[in-house]
This record gives structure tokens, sequence and C-alpha cells, in this order.
């Protein structure tokens, strides 16, 4: 059973950069949504914040993958995998958030407040 333990007293400097880059990340994204001195929604409206909290998740998931799940010692075809299923992902999402106007019979109007489709009632004879 001793065989199969790691030393991770060499790893312990890296395990901890990586926590305190996920602290710093979560108190920014924390600071920038609820302090009211660098508020981006109010400030620059929501899609900078939208994409302001995207990058930093982005940046700690990178680091998460990279140390934890040992991606970094990984071969080079497995980034190309991924970067290929990131780029199918996003192309999905950019079809389904293009399309989401299109809905037959309905003549693309929407409620503003709730966001549904106005459905006209049509008297039948």
């Amino acid at each position: 059973m001793s065989d199969h333990t790691h030393d991770i007293s060499k790893h312990r400097k890296t395990y901890i950069m990586v926590g305190a880059i996920l602290l710093v990340g979560t108190l920014l994204t924390f600071a920038l949504d609820h302090f009211e001195s660098i508020d981006l929604k109010k400030r620059a409206g929501m899609l900078v914040a939208t994409i302001a909290a995207l990058s930093i998740a982005t940046i700690k998931g990178g680091f998460v993958a990279g140390v934890f799940m040992h991606l970094n010692d990984e071969k080079k075809w497995i980034y190309w995998v991924m970067g290929f299923t990131a780029l199918f992902a996003i192309g999905m999402l950019g079809l389904t958030i293009w399309s989401m106007k299109d809905i037959p019979g309905q003549g693309n109007q929407f409620d503003r407040t709730t966001g549904l489709p106005i459905v006209e009632k049509v008297s039948g004879k």
C-alpha cells in the first residue's frame, strides 16, 4: 500500500500557488459584482461584467485543469482535442442564440418583461 503513496512535499508550493490564485479570482469576481465603487454592471454594462466574470472563471478553471487534472503534463494532441471541443461548444451555443427568435408561427415577437413569445389567439370556426 505504501508503494502507491505520492510525495506531495515537492508539489506543495504549486498547490499553494493554485489555491492562492483561486482565492484571488473568487474574491475578484465577488468584488466586481458586490462593491458599489467597482460595480461593472453599472459602469460598463452587463455584457462587460459577464465577459469579465467568465474570463476569471476560465483562468481559474485552466489552473485547476492544468495542475490537479495533470493536463500540464499531457501530450500535444490532447490540446487539439480540447480546442476542437471548445470550438464545437461555442459554435453550438452561437447557433442556439442565433436561432432563438426563429419560432415558427410566432411572428418573432417577445414580451419584454417575461421574454416569452407573444402568442396571438386565433379564433377557430
